[in-house]
Protein backbone atom coordinates (compact mmCIF):
# COMPACT_ATOMS: atom_id res chain seq x y z
CA UNK A 1 0.00 0.00 0.00
CA UNK A 2 1.63 3.33 -0.73
CA UNK A 3 2.88 5.71 1.68
CA UNK A 4 -0.01 8.43 2.23
CA UNK A 5 2.94 10.63 2.69
CA UNK A 6 4.13 10.25 -1.18
CA UNK A 7 0.55 11.49 -1.91
CA UNK A 8 0.42 14.51 0.26
CA UNK A 9 3.99 15.47 -1.53
CA UNK A 10 2.59 14.73 -4.95
CA UNK A 11 -0.63 16.24 -4.42
CA UNK A 12 -1.48 19.17 -1.64
CA UNK A 13 -4.06 21.73 -1.66
CA UNK A 14 -3.45 23.11 1.98
CA UNK A 15 -3.33 26.90 1.46
CA UNK A 16 -3.69 26.90 -2.12
CA UNK A 17 -5.40 30.60 -2.05
CA UNK A 18 -1.97 32.19 -0.89
CA UNK A 19 0.77 30.08 -2.70
CA UNK A 20 -1.39 30.80 -6.36
CA UNK A 21 -0.56 34.27 -5.90
CA UNK A 22 3.42 33.17 -6.10
CA UNK A 23 2.99 31.87 -9.74
CA UNK A 24 1.08 34.55 -11.36
CA UNK A 25 3.89 34.83 -13.89
CA UNK A 26 4.35 31.53 -14.14
CA UNK A 27 0.86 30.86 -15.02
CA UNK A 28 1.48 34.06 -17.85
CA UNK A 29 4.64 32.61 -18.84
CA UNK A 30 2.77 28.93 -19.33
CA UNK A 31 -0.06 30.39 -21.27
CA UNK A 32 1.86 32.34 -23.35
CA UNK A 33 4.46 29.54 -24.14
CA UNK A 34 1.52 27.29 -25.09
CA UNK A 35 0.23 29.56 -27.29
CA UNK A 36 3.81 29.52 -29.27
CA UNK A 37 4.23 25.94 -28.63
CA UNK A 38 1.18 24.82 -30.04
CA UNK A 39 1.82 27.24 -32.98
CA UNK A 40 5.08 25.97 -33.70
CA UNK A 41 4.29 22.38 -32.85
CA UNK A 42 2.26 22.32 -35.98
CA UNK A 43 4.99 22.76 -38.41
CA UNK A 44 7.88 20.29 -36.01
CA UNK A 45 5.07 17.27 -36.86
CA UNK A 46 4.70 18.47 -40.35
CA UNK A 47 8.68 18.94 -40.68
CA UNK A 48 9.25 15.43 -38.92
CA UNK A 49 11.21 17.46 -36.57
CA UNK A 50 10.53 16.05 -33.46
CA UNK A 51 14.31 14.80 -32.32
CA UNK A 52 15.44 18.50 -34.13
CA UNK A 53 13.06 19.71 -30.62
CA UNK A 54 15.06 17.95 -28.11
CA UNK A 55 18.43 18.25 -29.25
CA UNK A 56 18.10 22.16 -29.70
CA UNK A 57 17.21 21.59 -26.00
CA UNK A 58 20.27 20.32 -24.94
CA UNK A 59 22.30 23.00 -26.42
CA UNK A 60 19.91 25.50 -24.70
CA UNK A 61 20.63 23.74 -21.49
CA UNK A 62 24.53 23.67 -21.90
CA UNK A 63 23.69 27.45 -22.61
CA UNK A 64 21.46 27.62 -19.61
CA UNK A 65 23.93 26.02 -17.44
CA UNK A 66 27.17 27.47 -18.55
CA UNK A 67 25.19 30.83 -17.94
CA UNK A 68 24.43 29.92 -13.98
CA UNK A 69 28.26 28.42 -13.50
CA UNK A 70 29.38 32.52 -15.15
CA UNK A 71 27.24 33.95 -13.34
CA UNK A 72 25.63 35.96 -16.21
CA UNK A 73 21.54 35.93 -16.80
CA UNK A 74 20.44 32.28 -17.91
CA UNK A 75 17.71 33.42 -20.16
CA UNK A 76 20.44 34.64 -22.90
CA UNK A 77 22.58 31.60 -22.24
CA UNK A 78 19.45 29.68 -22.63
CA UNK A 79 18.53 31.60 -25.90
CA UNK A 80 22.43 31.41 -27.02
CA UNK A 81 22.36 27.67 -26.82
CA UNK A 82 19.07 27.13 -28.74
CA UNK A 83 19.41 29.80 -31.49
CA UNK A 84 23.31 27.99 -32.34
CA UNK A 85 22.01 24.84 -32.54
CA UNK A 86 18.78 25.44 -34.66
CA UNK A 87 21.27 27.14 -36.87
CA UNK A 88 23.55 24.47 -37.27
CA UNK A 89 21.14 22.23 -37.84
CA UNK A 90 19.01 24.47 -40.38
CA UNK A 91 21.94 25.75 -42.51
CA UNK A 92 23.88 22.06 -41.87
CA UNK A 93 20.68 19.11 -42.21
CA UNK A 94 19.55 20.19 -45.35
CA UNK A 95 18.50 16.89 -45.88
CA UNK A 96 17.07 13.85 -43.67
CA UNK A 97 20.07 11.64 -43.68
CA UNK A 98 22.47 14.95 -42.61
CA UNK A 99 19.91 16.24 -40.45
CA UNK A 100 19.62 13.08 -38.45
CA UNK A 101 23.60 13.01 -38.26
CA UNK A 102 23.60 16.26 -36.98
CA UNK A 103 20.98 16.16 -34.08
CA UNK A 104 22.84 12.70 -33.02
CA UNK A 105 25.81 14.40 -32.43
CA UNK A 106 24.62 17.59 -30.95
CA UNK A 107 22.50 15.97 -28.36
CA UNK A 108 24.91 13.80 -26.59
CA UNK A 109 27.30 16.79 -26.84
CA UNK A 110 25.05 19.27 -25.58
CA UNK A 111 23.82 17.22 -22.68
CA UNK A 112 27.01 16.54 -21.65
CA UNK A 113 28.43 20.23 -21.64
CA UNK A 114 25.19 21.06 -19.89
CA UNK A 115 26.50 18.51 -16.92
CA UNK A 116 30.24 19.32 -16.80
CA UNK A 117 28.49 23.33 -16.55
CA UNK A 118 26.08 21.82 -13.45
CA UNK A 119 29.27 19.94 -11.97
CA UNK A 120 31.15 23.08 -11.89
CA UNK A 121 28.46 24.84 -10.19
CA UNK A 122 29.13 25.45 -6.47
CA UNK A 123 25.57 27.37 -6.12
CA UNK A 124 21.59 26.25 -4.89
CA UNK A 125 21.08 22.94 -6.37
CA UNK A 126 17.76 23.87 -6.84
CA UNK A 127 19.04 26.04 -9.75
CA UNK A 128 20.87 23.11 -11.47
CA UNK A 129 17.60 20.55 -10.90
CA UNK A 130 15.20 23.30 -12.29
CA UNK A 131 17.47 23.54 -15.55
CA UNK A 132 16.49 19.99 -16.06
CA UNK A 133 12.91 19.52 -15.04
CA UNK A 134 11.93 23.05 -14.66
CA UNK A 135 10.11 25.23 -11.48
CA UNK A 136 7.50 26.48 -10.62
CA UNK A 137 8.11 29.45 -9.10
CA UNK A 138 11.16 30.39 -11.63
CA UNK A 139 9.75 33.14 -13.57
CA UNK A 140 10.32 36.23 -12.20
CA UNK A 141 9.30 39.84 -13.65
CA UNK A 142 12.21 40.09 -15.65
CA UNK A 143 12.30 36.72 -17.26
CA UNK A 144 8.85 36.81 -17.83
CA UNK A 145 9.78 40.48 -19.74
CA UNK A 146 12.35 38.29 -21.68
CA UNK A 147 9.71 35.57 -22.44
CA UNK A 148 6.73 37.71 -23.56
CA UNK A 149 9.34 39.66 -25.91
CA UNK A 150 10.66 36.50 -27.49
CA UNK A 151 7.21 34.80 -28.18
CA UNK A 152 6.35 37.83 -29.79
CA UNK A 153 9.20 37.81 -32.24
CA UNK A 154 8.08 33.73 -32.51
CA UNK A 155 4.36 34.66 -33.21
CA UNK A 156 5.21 37.43 -35.72
CA UNK A 157 8.16 35.81 -37.56
CA UNK A 158 4.96 32.43 -37.88
CA UNK A 159 2.51 34.80 -39.02
CA UNK A 160 4.64 36.17 -41.88
CA UNK A 161 5.99 33.23 -43.17
CA UNK A 162 3.07 30.72 -42.73
CA UNK A 163 1.78 30.23 -46.00
CA UNK A 164 4.88 29.44 -47.69
CA UNK A 165 6.35 27.87 -44.90
CA UNK A 166 3.03 25.16 -44.49
CA UNK A 167 3.79 24.69 -48.80
CA UNK A 168 7.36 24.12 -48.45
CA UNK A 169 6.78 21.69 -45.24
CA UNK A 170 3.78 19.33 -47.06
CA UNK A 171 5.60 19.45 -50.55
CA UNK A 172 9.15 20.83 -50.15
CA UNK A 173 9.92 19.53 -54.09
CA UNK A 174 7.08 21.37 -55.17
CA UNK A 175 7.44 24.53 -53.27
CA UNK A 176 11.21 24.97 -54.81
CA UNK A 177 10.14 24.54 -58.03
CA UNK A 178 7.17 26.86 -57.66
CA UNK A 179 9.90 29.37 -56.99
CA UNK A 180 9.49 29.29 -52.87
CA UNK A 181 12.97 30.11 -51.22
CA UNK A 182 12.81 26.25 -49.45
CA UNK A 183 16.02 26.58 -47.50
CA UNK A 184 15.62 30.53 -46.48
CA UNK A 185 12.31 29.50 -45.08
CA UNK A 186 14.12 26.23 -43.37
CA UNK A 187 16.79 28.26 -41.64
CA UNK A 188 14.21 31.18 -40.46
CA UNK A 189 11.84 28.52 -38.95
CA UNK A 190 14.67 26.74 -37.36
CA UNK A 191 16.12 29.88 -35.68
CA UNK A 192 12.22 30.46 -34.57
CA UNK A 193 11.85 26.65 -32.70
CA UNK A 194 15.46 27.58 -31.08
CA UNK A 195 13.74 30.56 -29.40
CA UNK A 196 10.61 28.60 -28.55
CA UNK A 197 12.68 25.83 -27.41
CA UNK A 198 14.14 28.32 -25.12
CA UNK A 199 11.33 29.59 -23.59
CA UNK A 200 10.16 26.37 -22.94
CA UNK A 201 13.29 25.39 -20.91
CA UNK A 202 12.86 28.14 -18.79
CA UNK A 203 9.20 26.60 -17.23
CA UNK A 204 9.43 22.72 -17.61
CA UNK A 205 13.13 22.32 -18.17
CA UNK A 206 15.46 21.18 -20.39
CA UNK A 207 14.15 16.98 -20.82
CA UNK A 208 10.90 17.24 -21.49
CA UNK A 209 10.52 20.30 -23.94
CA UNK A 210 8.59 17.28 -25.96
CA UNK A 211 5.61 17.71 -24.28
CA UNK A 212 4.86 21.44 -24.68
CA UNK A 213 6.30 21.37 -28.19
CA UNK A 214 5.57 18.19 -30.04
CA UNK A 215 2.70 15.95 -28.13
CA UNK A 216 -0.05 18.94 -28.25
CA UNK A 217 0.38 18.67 -32.59
CA UNK A 218 0.61 15.11 -32.66
CA UNK A 219 -2.80 14.84 -30.61
CA UNK A 220 -4.71 17.25 -32.91
CA UNK A 221 -3.61 15.02 -35.90
CA UNK A 222 -4.86 12.57 -34.61
CA UNK A 223 -8.76 13.37 -34.72
CA UNK A 224 -8.99 16.09 -37.46
CA UNK A 225 -6.83 16.88 -40.99
CA UNK A 226 -8.05 20.41 -41.02
CA UNK A 227 -4.78 22.78 -40.60
CA UNK A 228 -6.64 25.12 -39.06
CA UNK A 229 -8.08 22.78 -36.30
CA UNK A 230 -4.81 21.29 -36.06
CA UNK A 231 -3.66 24.80 -35.51
CA UNK A 232 -6.44 25.62 -32.76
CA UNK A 233 -6.02 22.58 -30.91
CA UNK A 234 -2.44 21.99 -30.24
CA UNK A 235 -2.53 25.66 -29.13
CA UNK A 236 -5.66 24.52 -26.50
CA UNK A 237 -3.67 21.40 -25.60
CA UNK A 238 -0.56 23.10 -24.68
CA UNK A 239 -2.17 25.82 -22.98
CA UNK A 240 -3.97 23.21 -21.04
CA UNK A 241 -1.17 21.01 -20.51
CA UNK A 242 1.54 24.01 -19.51
CA UNK A 243 -1.01 25.91 -16.86
CA UNK A 244 -2.85 22.57 -15.50
CA UNK A 245 0.66 21.38 -14.87
CA UNK A 246 1.62 24.43 -12.94
CA UNK A 247 -1.95 24.56 -10.92
CA UNK A 248 -1.35 20.76 -9.98
CA UNK A 249 2.39 20.93 -8.63
CA UNK A 250 1.07 24.32 -6.89
CA UNK A 251 1.17 22.93 -3.68
CA UNK A 252 3.17 19.75 -3.95
CA UNK A 253 7.42 19.39 -3.35
CA UNK A 254 7.40 18.06 -6.98
CA UNK A 255 9.05 19.80 -9.88
CA UNK A 256 6.34 20.84 -12.62
CA UNK A 257 7.60 18.90 -15.07
CA UNK A 258 5.58 15.69 -14.30
CA UNK A 259 2.69 17.43 -14.24
CA UNK A 260 2.86 18.89 -17.71
CA UNK A 261 4.17 15.87 -19.51
CA UNK A 262 1.49 13.48 -17.53
CA UNK A 263 -1.28 15.86 -18.76
CA UNK A 264 -0.11 16.49 -22.58
CA UNK A 265 0.10 12.08 -22.38
CA UNK A 266 -3.50 12.09 -21.35
CA UNK A 267 -4.61 14.42 -24.22
CA UNK A 268 -2.67 12.86 -26.96
CA UNK A 269 -4.29 8.79 -25.71
CA UNK A 270 -7.38 10.32 -25.46
CA UNK A 271 -7.25 11.93 -28.91
CA UNK A 272 -5.70 8.61 -30.60
CA UNK A 273 -8.87 6.82 -28.97
CA UNK A 274 -10.94 9.34 -30.83
CA UNK A 275 -9.13 9.21 -34.11
CA UNK A 276 -9.22 5.50 -33.95
CA UNK A 277 -12.95 5.08 -33.11
CA UNK A 278 -13.31 7.72 -36.28
CA UNK A 279 -11.63 5.86 -38.74
CA UNK A 280 -13.60 2.51 -37.42
CA UNK A 281 -16.75 4.13 -38.31
CA UNK A 282 -15.51 5.82 -41.80
CA UNK A 283 -13.70 8.81 -41.45
CA UNK A 284 -10.16 9.74 -42.29
CA UNK A 285 -7.57 10.84 -40.25
CA UNK A 286 -4.83 12.14 -42.23
CA UNK A 287 -1.74 12.36 -39.90
CA UNK A 288 -0.34 15.04 -41.43
CA UNK A 289 -2.58 17.51 -43.07
CA UNK A 290 -1.60 19.50 -46.68
CA UNK A 291 -1.74 23.03 -46.47
CA UNK A 292 -3.37 25.14 -49.20
CA UNK A 293 -1.19 26.08 -51.90
CA UNK A 294 0.13 29.92 -51.22
CA UNK A 295 -1.42 32.25 -53.53
CA UNK A 296 2.37 33.66 -54.32
CA UNK A 297 2.43 30.26 -56.00
CA UNK A 298 -0.17 29.27 -57.25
Amino acid sequence: MADPGIWSQVFNFADYGQLLGLVHNSLIAGAVLGVVGGLIGTFVMMRDLPFAVHSISELSFAGASGALLMGANVVLGSLSGSILAALVIGLLGSRARDRNSIIGVLMPFGLGLGVLFLALYKGRAANKFGLLTGQIVAVDTPQLSWLLATSAVVVVGLLVIWRPLAFASTDPELAAGRGVPVAALSTIFMVLLGLTVAMSVQIVGALLVLSVVCTPAAAAMRVTASPLLVTVLSVLFAVGSVVGGILLALGSTIPISPYVTTISFLIYIVCRIVGARRQRRGWQVIPRPRAPLPAAVR
